[in-house]
């Protein structure tokens, strides 16, 4: 992240002596009276809370939509008229609408105290030249912290003393490996992961010790700016939920309309009392506002969520499982995401042979073959390969271990634990030895040296940089002895792995003089015998490679945003098969545009590598300005901010923080990158159910509001009451789309593009859809009881008659929406087996509202013949084939649209 101070101002920059003089403190720490002043002037070392809405305020937003305005309004006005039983069923099914979006979102704002969480509890300070220990939001700038290893840093400091010390910032920049700190100062530029004589709150020593001088706390820490990011970001809508707003709004002025122009046209030229007329009015309200359809999205949404979660994503807000289908870009973090954030040697070069190494993470399994072959060689005592094998373990201060689930892990730095798991694959002869000398890992100078008796001879044995281990070498080790070193050989090798993105570790060794005990740098000047270098690298995850392919064929595009170095990031989304690998944009190169060439970057590069926090951010806010949805993993701190940003945010489960976790939509549990392809598989499925459910619900109400307004123009008696509308509105229509929700997902469905971001559920062909079916059962409808009506029946008798006619008509239609373009009768419709079951329920409901005495008490309906049964059967199976030529008929021009 950028800080805002001048370039000259800037801590890394300045010498010890400077940052002191700058936060008027020294290394004796402040007074207590100093540090109680500077509490009062800068306030405690925590992040602030932002004060959350009241749950009773959260859950009365849901009743803030324009449809529920209708239900109101309706319930209000039967309530005056003294319609008790429809007053308390429109009451309740508003209600009940709310109650699932509260639910819905009732743990969706735990991000920010996530985050502060992760700062330790109590930090070792120096004050008045003593140490003492004391609670970390007591710490003020200018403070002196003594670091030592297994610390959280508890604030953002300037080192002044760093003994060996290296931090784990890979939550805060990407970087894969731990980071060598010193406390000299830098000159230029730098992204966090670069200033290397800081370190920051929230962070871990992961090894070595130091001091440093704080200079920020609290909400000016590199923490806090996440944090006020992340605090700062409102989610976006997802587009179903903004086309649902708006087909919400279209229809709210649509009953607007109808319903002054019927109260005028009755008024004026029907003589029909006023009770009766707004009891009309209330019934085309309810008949033309679909109130069963956000509990059936919620329904589907649900059943999506159950789904993933059996593939390993886990969806924390429902409506993250439609906007899946539309992502059309994923922005992935490198580090534990697309990789496996185990470093793992992949090469070995001696003088005389390039080695091939297989096994892609710590577990110690994985032959070491010769370059081009893929037999694994025979590794015999006293060759080259044994030796350097012999030296990278003895000269070593990690190890391996294996924890309870069986997974392998390594105490120490991933670099050191990937040459022990080399050689722990070789398998290597025991042998016994004896540790004499030791000269630890500093970053000064860029090596570590051990000397060890080897069963009876005594060895000085040097890992570290290669150029380093370069100055040091006269000779080389080769299989016929040593010989003159040949510097050009193995810097032309190096280049060749590095391209790879391999990262180079070198060895060699020394007899050492018998007797020897101490060991020191001196002993390291000259003698050393050159061995070989080991070429490690973060690997990519195998089941990544295929899901991006996925991914790509599905027509969404892959980018990589990492805090890595730019070719490091190239060569693994080459070998991720990354679309533009070849280029790389850095987070300095992206601080230097403006908001339009930044959006133009983020749409034509795929790999941007040394990024920070912020860069993470703006990239996923470009993207959305360009109309893409944007799905972003990541499992740090540092990609918390762009998750919550995104349209779908991604975390890992197993790798992932608690941070990630809460700011994102969905959790891999499984930190698998393929999970994604198979949750935008589901995602789609989920949408194209979404779709055919709404295709299926609208044309029910359309004929609902048809019916009523041809009995009002034609001054006949309201064909359907309130309450009967919302018994088809909420119990049947929600019945019969439970059965849509089990559909496949179509063979074709991860070859097509995501759908376009404008692209309404309601398309052209979904209008005419709807219109076509509406009018159809409307006119059915009518025809049906302007049958019934000379024959004597009452008003109760043909309102069930219609009832059951509307219900066959929805159970037939319902198969129609099964495919949207194809014959609906084929063998898919035999699979699915939720059709069959919800037919069922639906059965019993009928029965039940035509046949028990207390339902049609409360609904008005009566007991019907079975003939009737027969006749809107036969009425809707007719429907069924009508609604079949249409599809047919049309073809052809939804195809061409």
């Amino acid at each position: 992240m950028t800080n805002k101070m001048n370039t000259e101002n800037r801590p890394y920059h300045q010498t010890v002596e400077q940052v002191l003089a700058e936060k008027k403190s020294n290394t004796n720490g402040l007074s207590r009276d100093e540090a109680q002043a500077r509490l009062q002037q800068y306030g405690p070392n925590a992040l602030p809370e932002k004060k959350g809405k009241p749950a009773w305020l959260r859950f009365l937003a849901h009743f803030n939509d324009v449809l529920i305005y209708v239900l109101l309004a309706a319930a209000l006005l039967t309530a005056l008229m003294g319609h008790w039983v429809d007053t308390l069923v429109i009451l309740g099914v508003a209600v009940i609408n709310a109650l699932i979006g509260h639910i819905q979102e009732s743990n969706a704002e735990k991000s920010l105290q996530s985050i502060r969480n992760m700062l330790s509890s109590e930090a070792r300070v120096i004050r008045n030249g003593a140490h003492e220990t004391i609670p970390t939001t007591d710490i003020v700038p200018g403070d002196i912290i003594v670091l030592r290893a297994g610390d959280r840093i508890p604030a953002d400091m300037r080192l002044i003393e760093a003994h060996n010390l290296r931090v784990e910032e890979a939550i805060l920049t990407g970087e894969s490996t731990v980071v060598d700190k010193h406390i000299l100062p830098l000159n230029g530029e730098l992204s966090l992961g670069d200033r290397t004589n800081l370190v920051f709150s929230g962070t871990t020593v992961s090894a070595g010790g130091g001091v440093g001088v704080v200079i920020a706390t609290g909400q000016d820490t590199e923490l806090g700016h996440i944090n006020q990011m992340m605090a700062g970001i409102e989610k976006h809508r997802t587009p179903l939920l903004m086309q649902m707003d708006k087909l919400g709004k279209a229809i709210f002025a649509l009953i607007l309309v109808m319903m002054a122009a019927l109260f005028v046209f009755s008024m004026l030229l029907r003589d029909i009392p006023l009770g009766e007329l707004l009891l009309s009015l209330i019934s085309l309200a309810v008949a033309s506002v679909p109130e069963g359809l956000p509990a059936i999205i919620s329904i589907i949404l649900s059943l999506g969520v159950q789904a993933m979660a059996s593939k390993k994503a886990i969806i924390r807000k429902l409506p993250t499982v439609e906007t899946l289908g539309a992502m059309t870009v994923v922005c992935s973090d490198k580090t534990g995401t697309l990789t496996m954030n185990e470093m793992t040697v992949k090469a070995i070069i001696t003088a005389d042979s390039c080695y091939r190494v297989e096994g892609n993470s710590y577990e110690p399994v994985g032959d070491i073959c010769l370059e081009g072959s893929d037999e694994p060689v025979q590794i015999q005592p006293g060759t080259v390969l044994e030796h350097y094998l012999r030296t990278i373990d003895l000269c070593n201060d990690s190890q391996m271990m294996q924890d309870e689930r069986g997974l392998w892990g390594i105490t120490g730095g991933p670099t050191e634990g990937a040459l022990k798991v080399l050689a722990a694959k070789a398998n290597l002869a025991p042998v016994v030895t004896t540790l004499i000398g030791k000269i630890p890992f500093d970053s000064q100078y860029k090596y570590m040296s051990t000397h060890y008796l080897i069963g009876s001879e005594a060895q000085i044995l040097i890992t570290g940089a290669p150029d380093v281990i370069f100055g040091l070498c006269d000779q080389q080790q080769t299989r016929t002895g040593a010989e003159a070193f040949n510097r050009a050989y193995w810097e032309t090798e190096m280049e060749r792995y590095a391209r790879q993105g391999l990262r180079m570790v070198a060895a060699a060794f020394k007899p050492a003089p018998a007797g020897q005990q101490a060991l020191s740098h001196d002993d390291l000047q000259n003698g050393l015998i050159f061995l070989g270098i080991a070429g490690m690298m973060d690997p990519p995850r195998p089941e990544a490679i295929d899901a991006i392919h996925a991914c790509q064929q599905a027509g969404i595009r892959v980018k990589m945003i990492t805090g890595d170095h730019p070719q490091t990031a190239m060569s693994i989304g080459q070998m991720l098969g990354i679309t533009n690998s070849a280029q790389a944009v850095t987070g300095y190169e992206l601080e230097h545009m403006n908001d339009a060439e930044l959006a133009e970057a983020a749409v034509e590069f795929d790999i941007f590598a040394r990024t920070s926090p912020e860069h993470k951010l703006r990239l996923v806010r470009a993207l959305q300005q360009k109309g893409e949805i944007v799905g972003m993993t990541g499992d740090g701190v540092n990609d918390a901010p762009a998750l919550r940003q995104a349209d779908v945010g991604i975390a890992m489960g197993i790798k992932g923080t608690e941070v990630t976790k809460e700011a994102a939509d969905m959790v891999l549990t499984d930190d698998n990158f393929a999970t994604i392809a198979s949750a935008v598989k589901e995602g789609r499925r989920v949408y194209d159910n979404l779709k055919k459910t709404i295709l299926f619900i609208m044309p029910t109400n359309l004929a609902q509001g048809l019916l009523i307004v041809i009995a009002l123009l034609a001054g006949n008696i309201i064909p359907l009451t309130p309450v009967l509308i919302l018994w088809m509105n909420m119990a049947t229509s929600a019945t019969l789309s439970f059965g849509l929700a089990f559909e496949a997902a179509e063979r074709n469905i991860m070859k097509r593009p995501p759908r376009q971001t404008g692209q309404h559920v309601m398309d052209a062909f979904a209008v005419w859809r709807v219109a076509f079916v509406g009018t159809l059962i409307a006119i059915a409808a009518f025809a049906l009881e302007a049958w019934l009506a000379p024959r004597g029946h009452s008003a109760e008798f043909i309102r069930t008659v219609l009832l059951q006619m509307l219900v066959s008509a929805q159970w037939v239609y319902m198969i129609n929406c099964r495919n949207t373009n194809g014959f609906s009768l084929n063998r898919g419709l035999l699979a699915n087996k939720g059709i069959w079951l919800v037919t069922g329920v639906l059965l019993l409901l009928q029965l039940a509202i035509i046949y028990l005495p207390f339902m049609q008490m409360l609904f008005g309906t009566e007991a019907l013949p079975l003939r009737y049964w027969g006749i809107t059967l036969v009425i809707a199976g007719a429907m069924f084939f009508i609604v079949e030529i249409e599809k047919r008929l049309t073809r052809r021009f939804r195809k061409a649209a």
